[in-house]
């Protein structure tokens, strides 16, 4: 029954916290209905494929697998490209498809070569936690939109959605702080059904009918066409798969931190192995016309507030997502979870990584330059978070989808700075 419920709980939190990416990205390259949805199937499987596969051979912790925020950057640039230096949005998406084999191959040769495990110590307590702040401040402004219902037709704020945001917060803070530890561990899977209630009570949610579906849909290869050689998308392929490397890092650095504070428990340094396998999880992204997955950070949120460290319901959890993206009716079903249910109870979680970053702060060695380098790295990701996304156009793709990310850029920055300090000092 632990199991079953464990599973569960890590399926709804998977899908609640990646599903706006493919939709996001569907809405931009203008994908009919049909194609939309096969786009958030392939993209669904590759996260639950490549949660296996880190979970049992890789990085060997429970951390769930995310359509990585850089890629979703790219993709929203090369958006504004077809019709352009490309033909049509399907021979811009077989291009992104080919980005991914390139950062795929990259990877193992990067892992291969020992890369990983010299840019680990890079990533020191002040890092993290400034890595954590600006992950907090970058996805906060998400999650309160969605919470009020935007973005929506009438560009306003719904006060009904709202109020059942509100409804299904405070009763994720209640049951997540309860004094029973069997409700506390399974608080997520419960928020999220206690929220779908409020919400279809409220008239703002439904289940959908799923009649008239094909019983069962098998994902296609190379969706939008086969491969192809690209010597700009491979420079940008290039630049991506360094920040996917160190935004990969620090996932698995914030997991390592919270199961070493909270279940006093020591963990190996699978650095390489992680390395290997995110290489081929890119590559199966490419293969299935997906979005690039990363390791999310979020999953250490997670794991402090349910208490549930060990990875077979996570297992569990990625193979339910892999099998369910074979049954149209059931994607379809969950994927009709409010929106406003998701960031909700998602924003609780990510209340526990502010806890988590000062946690991490409070470790430094020497406060004072770490507070310099602090500053630093907030100033400026925080900065560029408010970059206007069309003032990049005209950089080059890799730098542009670099700097309009704020928690990268901010990131990258800090532990710049931070290394010159070091070696300033000695």
């Amino acid at each position: 029954m632990k199991m079953i419920a464990g599973s569960l709980q890590w399926a709804a939190f998977i899908i609640a916290s990646s599903i706006a990416a493919p939709v996001a990205i569907a809405a931009l390259f203008h994908l009919d209905g049909a194609d939309t949805a096969d786009f958030i199937q392939r993209t669904m499987l590759v996260l639950g494929i490549a949660g296996i596969l880190q979970s049992l051979v890789g990085h060997k912790l429970p951390i769930n697998e995310g359509p990585a925020g850089l890629w979703w950057g790219v993709f929203t640039i090369y958006a504004g490209f077809a019709g352009i230096l490309y033909t049509d949005a399907n021979a811009t998406l077989q291009v992104l498809q080919s980005g991914m084999l390139y950062a795929g191959v990259l990877f193992v040769l990067f892992a291969a070569m020992g890369l990983m495990d010299r840019m680990k110590g890079l990533f020191t307590p002040t890092i993290t936690f400034i890595y954590l702040l600006l992950l907090v401040l970058q996805l906060s402004g998400t999650f309160v939109k969605g919470m009020m219902g935007l973005p929506n037709e009438s560009g306003r704020v719904e006060g009904t959605v709202i109020f059942g945001s509100l409804l299904t917060l405070g009763f994720t803070f209640w049951i997540s702080g309860h004094r029973n530890p069997l409700l506390r561990r399974y608080s997520v899977l419960i928020s999220i059904c206690a929220g779908w209630l409020i919400f279809i009570l409220l008239g703002k949610g439904q289940f959908p009918a799923v009649s008239g579906n094909d019983f069962i849909s098998l994902p296609n290869l190379f969706a939008f066409g086969p491969p192809v050689l690209n010597g700009g998308m491979m420079i940008t392929s290039f630049f991506i798969t360094l920040l996917l490397i160190a935004n990969m890092m620090a996932s698995i650095r914030v997991m390592e931190g919270t199961l070493r504070r909270e279940f006093k428990e020591d963990v190996p340094n699978r650095i390489r192995q992680a390395g290997f396998f995110a290489g081929i999880n890119q590559f199966i992204a490419g293969a299935f016309s997906a979005v690039g997955p990363v390791p999310i950070s979020g999953a250490a949120g997670f794991v402090s507030a349910t208490k549930m460290r060990s990875i077979w319901p996570f297992v569990a959890g990625c193979l339910l997502i892999v099998i369910v993206t074979f049954f149209p009716a059931a994607m379809l079903v969950l994927s009709s979870l409010p929106a406003p249910v998701a960031c909700a109870v998602t924003f609780v979680i990510f209340t526990g990584m502010v806890r988590m970053a000062f946690h991490e702060l409070s470790s430094t060695s020497d406060l004072e330059r770490s507070l310099k380098v602090v500053a630093i790295g907030l100033m400026s990701g925080v900065g560029f978070m408010f970059l206007p996304p069309d003032s990049l156009s005209e950089l080059p793709a890799a730098i542009a989808a670099t700097l309009s990310n704020g928690l990268v850029t901010g990131t990258v920055i800090a532990l710049l700075y931070e290394q010159w300090l070091l070696r300033r000092t000695t």
